[in-house]
């Protein structure tokens, strides 16, 4: 594993310790000679984690649409910053540069990625690790849904194990780091069979 795509929020979160794992993480990826791909953002968790970065003497490369540069304040400080025509492109060219992915707490935008990753992982698009920093419980609501969605039948364990899920973040990237894949069951279950 040699670089992690970051999704996070563009904005800080009304609490402080979301800022301070975002800050921990980045240091971490650093630390751990890691690479870290994100959205090319200066704001919110997402600027937090590339400063960290930064700071500690990592790479950051930051992948944007060209229609977003002055909604998303570009980071102006990145190790390189790649632009793309759309958001379709942003998240194919940072699932290409990254061995992995972690999620912050964030908006919809976090969702919608960190779904995309977790549903081409269940298809066997990739076999990279997926990791949730659950920083102040953040994600259990949404662990508890996909939960259920597998209690309800319309999900697999297995897909839910895909799931790596830590408050720390040095302990976050040693689960990335063991991660093997789940044996993935048929995906397709008509109830007809």
């Amino acid at each position: 594993m040699q670089s992690i795509c970051v999704f996070a929020g563009s904005s800080a979160g009304n609490q402080l310790i979301y800022q301070e794992n975002a800050t921990r993480l980045g240091e971490m990826i650093a630390k751990n000679n890691f690479r870290l791909i994100y959205g090319g953002s200066k704001t919110g968790l997402m600027g937090r984690v590339a400063n960290a970065v930064l700071n500690e003497g990592g790479q950051v490369i930051g992948v944007m649409p060209k229609g977003l540069f002055n909604g998303e304040k570009v980071h102006q400080g990145l190790s390189q910053l790649i632009e793309v025509e759309g958001m379709h492109e942003r998240k194919a060219k940072m699932s290409e540069l990254a061995d992995s992915f972690i999620a912050l707490p964030g908006g919809l935008g976090t969702f919608e990625e960190l779904f995309e990753v977790l549903c081409w992982a269940q298809i066997g698009i990739h076999e990279k690790p997926i990791g949730l920093l659950n920083t102040n419980d953040y994600f259990d609501p949404l662990i508890k849904l996909i939960q259920y969605s597998v209690d309800e039948g319309f999900s697999y364990q297995n897909q839910l194990d895909m799931i790596q899920s830590s408050a720390d973040p040095e302990g976050l990237l040693h689960k990335l780091k063991e991660y093997r894949p789940p044996v993935m069951e048929a995906k397709w279950n008509t109830g007809n069979e």
